[in-house]
């Protein structure tokens, strides 16, 4: 397979400034636009995409977690704490057990979109 690595561009160098208008009234701010490349390198590790597919199930422990995905508790305690700190997961104890789920409908949404994009 030939891929074409070169990027179309216009013919002409022409500004549609009603078009760019349009898109500077709507572009978030730069700190918004950062903490959005951030929440998507999160997803970027194949073992926290593993981790949420696991909670897209069911609400599970770390030592449930672990067994599952044939990992350490360890690793997956670490990879937790990374999703938990962006928000992608909540965690309540019962008893001596911590159990880990989605923090909400939009990372469920975020997963099930993605994967409908990959496997078009």
């Amino acid at each position: 397979m030939i891929h074409d690595h070169e990027t179309e561009c216009c013919e002409v160098n022409e500004v549609h400034e009603e078009l760019l208008k349009i898109v500077k009234e709507k572009m978030p701010d730069e700190d918004i636009l950062l903490d959005l490349a951030e929440l998507f390198k999160i997803f970027g590790d194949s073992s926290r995409i593993r981790i949420l597919f696991v909670l897209l199930e069911a609400e599970v422990c770390v030592c449930d977690m672990a067994a599952a995905l044939n990992m350490s508790q360890s690793a997956v305690s670490h990879q937790l704490a990374i999703l938990k700190k962006s928000k992608l997961v909540k965690n309540r104890r019962e008893g001596k057990s911590i159990f880990y789920s989605l923090a909400d409908d939009h990372v469920r949404t975020i997963i099930s979109q993605g994967m409908d994009h990959i496997l078009e």
